[in-house]
């Protein structure tokens, strides 16, 4: 019997990319738009329909969907996760 040795194959997984909204909440199109993922409101509504979007790991295809700080997105082979724009604590004169 010829015993081959086991090899195991890990996909690298792609970074996320931390991005920031004034905001408490945006929607998924307007934030594939902001995360520059998507060229225009068009591109992202079909991708979102077209069931190409992952919020927290599933699909996801309500492109009004409200994200907030802490949600990851995940659209062609990129990773995004929504943080709170922190406020500006010095004191401006």
């Amino acid at each position: 019997m010829d015993e081959r040795p086991k090899i195991r194959v890990r996909v690298a997984q792609p970074m996320p990319q931390a991005i920031a909204i004034r905001t408490g909440e945006i929607r998924l199109d307007a934030f594939l738009k902001l995360a520059n993922a998507a060229e225009s409101g068009g591109q992202a509504k079909l991708a979102i329909q077209d069931g190409k979007v992952r919020v927290n790991g599933e699909v996801c295809q309500q492109r009004g969907r409200k994200l907030r700080a802490g949600d990851a997105v995940r659209y062609s082979g990129q990773i995004f996760t929504v943080e709170q724009m922190k406020k500006n604590t010095s004191a401006e004169k």
